[in-house]
């Protein structure tokens, strides 16, 4: 079988993706990529997610923040926008996900856009709700372990 022309075959825009999530969470690939779906189909239907052409492509999430590279159609960046922006939770872990750029080759997007977020964490003690707890410390963001979960906190919260 031969190959589609150069002009006939379809045209892919790649989007970079950034996850954050509680330390503790574990969010997989194929969870990720199944939520993305998901969005897509219930933000644009049947026909419409199956334009959008939403692929995974590249996933990695571990300590709290990840990455993913996602594949689309190149006419449908915009429906693929906010399909991404859909997805609240994967695998029952509640999920932030921000684009954090668009671009015409894999090789671009993962060059311009990932690896950049890349902020060492470190565990603290830390005087939180007239108790010492144990929290997540990364920049300025604190994630506080109480015994109902995680609390995000911020500096100024912290004695």
């Amino acid at each position: 079988m031969k190959h589609l022309p150069k002009h006939l075959r379809p045209r892919w825009r790649y989007l970079a993706v950034g996850i954050e999530t509680w330390p503790d969470a574990e969010v997989g690939r194929r969870a990720f990529q199944r939520a993305l779906w998901y969005g897509a189909g219930n933000l644009l239907g049947d026909a419409g997610s199956a334009d959008a052409g939403l692929k995974l492509l590249s996933f990695s999430c571990s300590g709290g923040s990840g990455e993913a590279v996602v594949r689309v159609r190149r006419g449908h960046v915009e429906e693929a926008r906010a399909a991404v922006a859909c997805v609240s939770e994967v695998g029952g872990d509640p999920v932030g996900i921000r684009v954090r750029g668009i671009s015409g080759t894999v090789r671009a997007c993962e060059e311009r856009y990932m690896r950049r977020a890349a902020a060492s964490s470190t565990q603290r003690d830390v005087a939180f709700g007239d108790a010492e707890r144990s929290a997540v410390v990364c920049g300025d963001a604190y994630d506080v372990r109480t015994e109902s979960g995680y609390v995000g906190a911020a500096a100024f919260d912290i004695e």
